[in-house]
C-alpha cells in the first residue's frame, strides 16, 4: 500500500472541516479535466473529496463554506528553484552575464552583507511575494538554510530546503567539511516536519571538487536524500568543464556517480542531444528557469525537447536578484510560447501541459508528487484560487487557456497550505507585510551606504 493510499484510508472516516466552492475546479489529475460548480472538502489539512456543490451541501450541511463564485480553484503553484533571501539584492546587479554577475557583484555583496538576519528578512520578503502569486511550495538554495526553514515553519508554507555546499568560503561556512556538517545539523533539526524536507545542494559542478561531489553522493545514498545542483546553465560553464576535466559537466557528474532519480538538475539550458540522452537514461529530474536564463544572457532552455524527454520537468523562478521576481505565471507562459516557437502542429505544449509544469511537474521534479501538485483525496490541501472577474480574464471560453495566456499573479485571490488560509481575498493572513517591507527598506539603505 502506498503512502497516499494509507493516508486516504485514515481520513475517509473524518468529517470535513471546510468546503471551498468555486465556479471551476482544475484538479490537474488528467489533461483538460475541469469541474464546474464543485466543492473541495478538507479534513486535517488534506483533501477529503471533490463533489458537486449541491451534493456537498446535502451531505455536509454544517461544514463552514468558502464561496468563490467567479473563481477557479487549482493546486498551488510549486516554485521548483529559487534563492529566496536574495530578494534583498533585487535590482542591484543588472546587465551582467552570469559569471561576471556572480564574481563581480553577488559574491562580494554576500561576503559583505549576508548573515542570519539578512536571510530571515529576505526570505520573508520572498514569501510575501510568492503567496500573492499563488505559490504554496518552493525549493530554496541559499546560505543560512536553517533561517529559511524556521521562517517556512512559522509562516505555514511548504518548502524543500537546499543545504548549500561549495569549495569556496561564504558567510555560512569556510570549507566543504563545515558546509556538510552544518547541512546535517539542519537536516536533523527539521526531520519529520510535515511541510519541510531537505536536499543536499552543491552549488554547481564548477564550484565543487570531485572529492566534495563524492562525499555528497555517499551521504545522500546513506540518508536517502535528494540532491539539487545548477547544471549546464551557461556556455562558459561547459567550456570551462571541457578545459579542466575534458568532459561536459553532466558527463563528469555521471563519472562521479551523482546522476540518478534523486538528482534535480537546475537550468539545463545548454544541452546537446547526447546530454539529453544521458539525462534520460539516468532518470534525473529537470527544473527550467527560463526568465532568469534570458535576463542573464544565457539563452533559453529547449522547453519542447525537455517536455518530450519523459523526465520529470518543473519550473523555477530562480533568485529574485537575477529574475527579478517569483512570477511563475510568466514562467508558464514563456514555456508555452517557447515550445510553440518550433511551429509544431499540434503545439508541443497545450495550455494544460504548460500549467502542469508548475504544478504536478514541479512536484514530480522535487519527488513530492505523492503529496502535492494535483487535487486528489489524501493529498495536502495546498490550493490556489484565481479570480476570473477581471477585465483581462473575460470573456471565458476555455478557463485553462485563459489562465496560461491571460492570467497572472494579480488575479490570485486566495491561498491555502495544508488547509490553512495564508492569503484570503487578496490579503495576507499571517505574514506582517508592513514590518517585512520596513525591514527590506532598511536593508536597501544599508546597502546603498556601502
Amino acid at each position: 500500500m502506498s503512502l497516499l493510499e494509507s493516508t486516504i484510508l485514515r481520513i475517509m472516516s473524518i468529517a470535513p472541516e471546510l468546503s471551498i466552492e468555486a465556479r471551476w475546479i482544475l484538479p490537474m489529475t488528467e489533461p483538460d479535466r475541469v469541474l464546474e460548480h464543485h466543492a473541495l472538502l478538507i479534513a486535517n489539512g488534506r483533501i477529503l473529496d471533490i463533489l458537486p456543490q449541491d451534493e456537498a451541501a446535502r451531505r455536509h450541511p454544517q461544514v463552514p463554506r468558502v464561496v468563490r463564485p467567479a473563481h477557479l480553484l487549482m493546486p498551488g503553484l510549486i516554485n521548483a528553484h529559487t534563492h529566496a533571501a536574495m530578494s534583498l539584492f533585487r535590482g542591484l546587479a543588472e546587465g551582467l552575464p552570469l559569471q561576471r554577475w556572480l564574481s563581480e557583484k553577488i559574491w562580494p555583496l554576500e561576503r559583505r552583507m549576508v548573515d542570519a538576519r539578512f536571510v530571515r528578512d529576505g526570505s520573508l520578503l520572498s514569501m510575501a511575494e510568492m503567496l500573492r502569486a499563488g505559490i504554496t511550495c518552493f525549493a530554496d538554495m541559499y546560505l543560512f538554510p536553517d533561517e529559511t526553514a524556521k521562517i517556512v515553519a512559522e509562516q505555514g508554507l511548504r518548502a524543500r530546503i537546499g543545504l548549500p555546499v561549495a569549495d569556496f568560503p561564504s558567510p555560512w561556512a569556510q570549507e566543504p567539511a563545515e558546509y556538510l556538517g552544518k547541512a546535517l545539523e539542519v537536516r536533523d533539526a527539521f526531520k519529520g516536519h510535515p511541510r519541510i524536507d531537505c536536499a543536499f545542494a552543491p552549488h554547481a559542478p564548477y564550484s565543487v571538487s570531485d572529492a566534495t561531489i563524492e562525499r555528497i553522493r555517499t551521504l545522500a545514498d546513506e540518508l536517502d536524500a535528494p540532491i539539487a545542483i545548477h547544471l549546464h546553465e551557461s556556455a562558459q560553464e561547459i567550456a570551462e568543464s571541457l578545459r579542466r576535466h575534458r568532459v561536459r559537466p553532466i558527463e563528469r557528474l555521471q563519472r562521479l556517480g551523482l546522476l540518478g532519480p534523486t538528482l534535480n538538475a537546475i537550468h539545463m539550458t545548454h544541452v546537446s542531444p547526447a546530454d539529453m540522452e544521458l539525462a534520460r537514461l539516468s532518470r534525473i529530474s529537470v527544473t527550467l528557469c527560463t526568465e532568469s536564463n534570458l535576463k542573464l544572457g544565457n539563452g533559453a532552455p529547449p522547453v519542447r525537447d525537455w517536455t518530450r524527454s519523459e523526465l520529470a520537468v518543473g519550473l523555477g523562478s530562480d533568485g529574485p536578484a537575477s529574475n527579478n521576481d517569483h512570477d511563475l505565471w510568466l514562467e508558464i507562459r514563456l514555456a508555452a510560447l517557447l515550445a510553440r516557437a518550433c511551429g509544431d502542429e499540434p503545439p508541443a505544449l497545450t495550455p494544460w501541459s504548460a500549467l502542469a509544469l508548475a504544478t504536478r511537474g514541479s512536484a514530480a521534479a522535487l519527488g513530492l508528487a505523492e503529496h502535492v501538485g494535483t487535487l486528489a483525496p489524501g493529498k495536502w490541501a495546498d490550493l490556489c484560487c484565481v479570480d476570473f472577474d477581471r477585465p483581462a480574464m473575460q470573456p471565458v471560453y476555455d478557463p485553462v487557456a485563459q489562465l496560461v495566456f491571460s492570467g497572472g499573479r494579480d488575479c490570485v485571490s486566495d491561498v491555502w497550505v495544508a488547509g490553512r488560509p495564508l492569503l484570503e481575498a487578496g490579503e495576507l493572513t499571517r505574514l506582517d507585510w508592513p514590518a517585512v517591507r520596513a525591514r527590506a527598506q532598511e536593508w536597501a539603505r544599508r546597502m546603498s551606504q556601502g
